[in-house]
C-alpha cells in the first residue's frame, strides 16, 4: 500500500464529509461538525467488535481466519438486519484515525489472512484515512470491503487500488421490497451499478493454491421468505451481466432478527424448499461457482 496515495484519496474522501454524499443517500449533512445524516455516524468510525472470525466463507477464513472489523451505522435501514444493535443502535465505541489504524495492525499482528471491513460504506473516508496511517507501519494485508451493495460508483472508484476484494450483498433486486424493508426504493439500481463497477475494478474471485482468496468479487444473497428477495431476479443479473464465474454465496440463513416480527411475510424462517430451488435455479444459470460447492 501507497501511504501516500492512501493519504491523499483520504483528503478528498474527508472533504466529502462536509455535505456528505459518501453513499446514496446524498444526506449534505456536515459530518465534519457532528452533524448525522441516516447512516447515524457523525466524524468518527465507531467500531462495534474486531477480531478473527471464522463463521465468513471459507476462501476468506482459511486457517486463522479473517480479521472483521464490524463498524456501527449503516446507510441501509433494513428492518430484519440481523446485527441491529450495530447498524441501528450504535454499539461500540468511537474510534480515530491512529485508533482505528492501530486496530487494523493488530488484526494482522493474529495472522488473519485478509482485512474484513464489515458495513464500511459510510466510514469510507475514516478507513482510509486510518489504512494510510497504518500502511506507515507496515500494514499490508488484503482489505476486504464486506458491504449491502449500496454504493456509489463515484466513491468506489477512490477505492480502485485500495480494495482487493468486494464483498456486496445483493439482497432484491425489486423497489418495492427494498422501499418496504431498507427504505431504500433506489437500492435495486444502486446496487445494480455498484456490482459492475466493483467487477470492472477487481474481476472474478482469484484464490491461491492454499484456497485463500487474494482478489476479485464474492457476492453473497440472502434467500428471504416468499421471495421477496426476488432471487431469480438477482440470479439472472449476476449470471447476464457480471458473469457465470462470479463466485455466489446463496445464504440460507434468513431467521427473523430486528423488526422483521412486524413484517408477517417476512416473520418466519426460510424453508429448505425455497433455498433449494434458488440453488438450482443458480445452477441452471451457469452459477457453478457456488459457497459450499467448490
Amino acid at each position: 500500500m501507497d501511504p501516500a496515495g492512501l493519504a491523499e484519496t483520504a483528503r478528498r474522501l474527508n472533504g466529502r464529509l462536509r455535505a456528505c454524499d459518501i453513499c446514496p443517500r446524498m444526506c449534505r449533512v456536515d459530518r465534519t461538525k457532528g452533524e448525522i445524516g441516516v447512516c447515524g455516524i457523525g466524524a468518527r468510525a465507531i467500531v462495534a467488535s474486531y477480531g478473527p472470525h471464522y463463521g465468513e466463507e471459507p476462501p476468506l477464513v482459511g486457517r486463522n481466519g479473517s480479521g472483521t472489523v464490524f463498524f456501527s451505522g449503516c446507510p441501509l435501514r433494513c428492518v430484519f438486519c440481523q446485527n441491529y444493535g450495530i447498524s441501528h443502535l450504535l454499539e461500540g465505541e468511537e474510534a480515530a484515525a491512529d485508533r482505528l489504524a492501530s486496530i487494523f495492525l493488530a488484526v494482522q499482528r493474529t495472522g488473519c489472512h485478509n482485512l474484513n471491513l464489515v458495513t464500511p460504506t459510510h466510514v469510507t473516508a475514516q478507513i482510509v484515512e486510518a489504512l494510510a496511517v497504518a500502511a506507515e507501519k507496515g500494514f499490508s494485508l488484503p482489505v476486504v470491503y464486506n458491504c449491502g451493495g449500496y454504493e456509489r460508483p463515484e466513491m468506489l472508484r477512490e477505492l480502485s487500488g485500495v480494495v482487493d476484494i468486494y464483498m456486496p450483498d445483493v439482497k432484491f433486486l425489486d423497489r418495492a421490497s427494498a422501499d418496504r424493508y431498507c427504505a431504500a426504493p433506489d437500492y435495486p439500481d444502486a446496487v445494480r451499478e455498484a456490482l459492475r463497477e466493483m467487477a470492472r475494478q477487481v474481476g472474478p474471485l482469484v484464490i491461491d493454491r492454499n484456497g485463500i482468496a487474494v482478489r476479485g468479487l464474492l457476492v453473497r444473497h440472502l434467500v428471504m421468505p416468499g421471495d421477496v428477495s426476488t432471487t431469480r431476479e438477482v440470479i439472472d443479473f449476476l449470471a447476464g451481466e457480471i458473469g457465470t464465474d462470479t463466485y455466489l454465496n446463496l445464504m440460507d440463513q434468513y431467521r427473523p432478527c430486528g423488526r422483521a416480527a412486524e413484517f408477517p411475510e417476512i416473520a418466519r424462517r426460510i424453508r429448505t424448499a425455497e433455498w433449494e430451488d434458488a440453488r438450482h435455479y443458480a445452477l441452471r444459470k451457469g452459477l457453478t461457482r457456488l459457497d459450499g460447492e467448490i
